[in-house]
């Protein structure tokens, strides 16, 4: 009878000690979780950016390149490069979007040779000498989705930017400079521009987002 009893107050005590941390791990430990989730809900939603119709462009961390067809004007300004060191020469001026870095280290023949390519790319684009390309825009972001330049490369897409789209320089710079964040805490790394919400400035919308449907 005592060991029945004792056999009881044991399994009694292994039931509310299931029944509390139930309660703590798998009801009240989520729910906190996902109430500081809200306090900033576009961080926890991927921090959406919508253009001005409301429809999601893209995320204000993570950088891609608009796309524009290539017998097009190009009015939109250009993210850093990634890519891999491969054949495809679409891999020269890589889609960030694509999150996939070189892996060459700088001692690499391959990654100089890839560096050469994007920088006569990019000249081309922007109809300067090579030597004027800045660094950041050779030197791809590593995690492939780096979603800010230098204020440098910024500048130099200016004039083909406010060419495309019949604007002053000077309104172009404009938007450049209400679009570049300052460094972190004063003190951390340097100013950047977010090349997203840049391009929202100049127009750029979510293709085919809030289009009526095409009739028969």
């Amino acid at each position: 009878m005592r060991f029945a009893i004792g056999f009881l107050k044991q399994v009694w005590a292994g039931l509310l000690v299931l029944l509390a941390l139930t309660a703590i791990l798998g009801v009240l430990y989520p729910a906190a979780v996902w109430g500081v989730s809200r306090i900033s809900s576009g961080s926890a939603e991927g921090s959406p950016v919508s253009d001005a119709a409301g429809c999601v462009v893209g995320s204000r961390w993570i950088g891609v390149d608009p796309q524009v067809e290539a017998d097009q004007p190009d009015p939109f300004f250009h993210n850093r490069v990634v890519g891999s060191v491969a054949d495809d020469d679409a891999f020269a001026t890589g889609d960030p979007a694509a999150a996939l870095p070189t892996n060459q280290g700088p001692s690499s023949e391959a990654l100089a040779g890839f560096i050469e390519q994007r920088r006569a790319a990019i000249a081309e684009r922007e109809g300067v000498a090579p030597q004027a390309v800045p660094v950041d825009a050779l030197t791809g972001s590593g995690s492939g989705v780096d979603p800010h330049i230098s204020p440098e490369y910024a500048a130099l897409q200016v004039p083909r930017v406010a060419a495309v789209n019949g604007l002053s320089e000077e309104r172009v710079r404009e938007l450049v400079s209400e679009n570049t964040e300052g460094r972190q805490l004063g003190f951390l790394g340097s100013e950047r521009v977010n090349v997203l919400e840049l391009n929202l400035a100049l127009g750029l919308t979510a293709p085919g987002c809030g289009a009526a449907p095409s009739g028969e």
